[in-house]
């Protein structure tokens, strides 16, 4: 421990995060080679104990072993801890025991705790980090209270209803992916309360916290004259549009396909459930490789673009792609002083900056994945199959086509660093690798170049 206190101490507040991160996936595996967590005559192979570990910690839910087939009743438990460290945050979970032990929080550890949720001030760190916990744990309590009971309903076994309630009931509001049935939630295709309640947290996962927080903010009404901040407004209104998006592009594509000679409203159900979950959930109601090519490959598009900032998923967020589209349809060839407008405000160039920085670095680190992966898996992958694991990873969803268990130990590790990097965040990784450039002193004359 003296040996990782000094590295942190010389490390940047990028770096620590990074370190926090890398010591939860290291205790998570250390957890689940306890004694009793799998079940009596399974054997595991530590390559794959260490990717449900990064899977769990990430909360994407890509696993090459079967979780009700593999871990005992204390296993699963074991799973449920590590997806609530992962999908709260490391820092939030350290801030919460650092409180309940009455340690001194100081001003290394609230930087850490803004980079973890994306805040830009460290004044109300903790009193934040507090409220997103309680909020999380409240939303999953109820949540399994009420599937417990409905369980209970259908099965009279009341040990299987509550582990089966708190384990969706995580699952779902971590985004985690992962699930006790061995079919995800397929066995639930025809059940629409259970899947209401799954999608409801879902989005309450992955909207982001900040969202979360000014919501009750305004419901309780304890803020005078409580405006929504942009950021609440472009997030919510972008996760809206691609909701519906996927919704309309899976029911269009697929109406001839998978979907076809089902009834409107099972159509719809499908269309919600696996809209929803592409946002970084993983949970699914059917088997997606039944979709099409052009479904799974807009289903990949989406799972790149992930879930909001300082919420439980991935990718490149739904901020970096709102930015995006804004600058786009903005631009103007002839403006020297550009701005993008948007809800009567205007975003900061630096956010504008980031998003590009984002995008950039997202679609190289994804690029050379696929190819890679294909390298490795000599042709017995399709180049599809490649780009949505890929695409599943880096967005911490944990849809798959199938072919996670079959890929060699390389393609694993590969998975594991998108997976990784998907949950720590593009901003963190790309200051931990380039590290914070001093302001320029001076500047050279400029000249313009031909673009485009």
């Amino acid at each position: 421990m003296s040996i990782f206190n000094k590295l942190f101490k010389k490390s940047s507040p990028q770096q620590g995060i990074v370190m926090y991160y890398l010591v939860a996936i290291v205790v998570s595996f250390l957890l689940l080679n306890l004694p009793f967590v799998y079940k009596s005559g399974v054997d595991v192979k530590p390559i794959d104990t260490l990717f449900v570990a990064v899977s769990g910690v990430s909360v994407t839910g890509l696993t090459p072993i079967n979780i009700s087939e593999t871990f005992s009743t204390f296993g699963q438990i074991i799973i449920m801890v590590i997806l609530n460290i992962g999908g709260i945050g490391v820092m939030a979970i350290g801030t919460l025991l650092w409180v309940v032990l009455g340690k001194r929080i100081g001003i290394r550890e609230r930087q850490l705790i803004m980079l973890d949720n994306n805040k830009d001030t460290m004044s109300g760190t903790v009193k934040l980090i507090l409220d997103i916990v309680k909020t999380m744990l409240a939303i999953e309590f109820v949540a399994a209270m009420l599937l417990t009971f409905y369980f209970y309903r259908d099965n009279p076994d009341l040990s299987y209803a509550i582990m089966q309630g708190f384990f969706v009931s995580v699952s779902a509001t971590t985004n985690g992916g992962l699930d006790i049935t061995g079919q995800s939630l397929i066995p639930y295709a025809n059940d629409y309360f259970v899947q209401t309640i799954v999608m409801f947290l879902i989005i309450l996962g992955s909207i982001g916290f900040p969202v979360l927080l000014e919501v009750k903010a305004y419901i309780k009404n304890r803020i005078p004259n409580f405006r929504f901040s942009l950021f609440t407004k472009i997030t919510t209104s972008t996760y809206l549009f691609l909701f519906v998006f996927g919704v309309i592009i899976i029911l269009v594509l697929e109406h001839n396909h998978a979907l076809q000679n089902m009834s409107w409203h099972k159509s719809l159900f499908y269309a919600l459930f696996n809209s929803s979950t592409t946002r970084s959930a993983g949970l699914q109601t059917i088997d997606v490789s039944q979709f099409s090519e052009g479904t799974n490959a807009i289903m990949g598009f989406l799972m790149f673009i992930g879930s909001s900032p300082s919420s439980v998923g991935g990718g490149i967020r739904t901020t970096t792609f709102a930015i995006l589209i804004l600058f786009l349809l903005n631009y103007n060839n002839n403006s020297e002083k550009f701005s993008i407008k948007v809800f009567n405000r205007e975003i900061h160039a630096m956010d504008v900056q980031r998003s590009f920085a984002v995008f950039t670095m997202a679609s190289l680190i994804t690029f050379a994945s696929i190819v890679s992966i294909l390298i490795i898996e000599n042709s017995e992958m399709t180049l599809l199959e490649v780009f949505f694991e890929v695409m599943s990873a880096f967005g911490t969803c944990g849809l798959s086509l199938g072919i996670t268990s079959d890929l060699h130990s390389t393609s694993k590790v590969i998975l594991m660093g998108l997976m990784f990097i998907g949950r720590v965040g593009l901003i963190s990784f790309i200051i931990m690798l380039g590290g914070r450039k001093e302001p320029d002193k001076y500047h050279y004359p400029k000249e313009r170049i031909q673009i485009g």
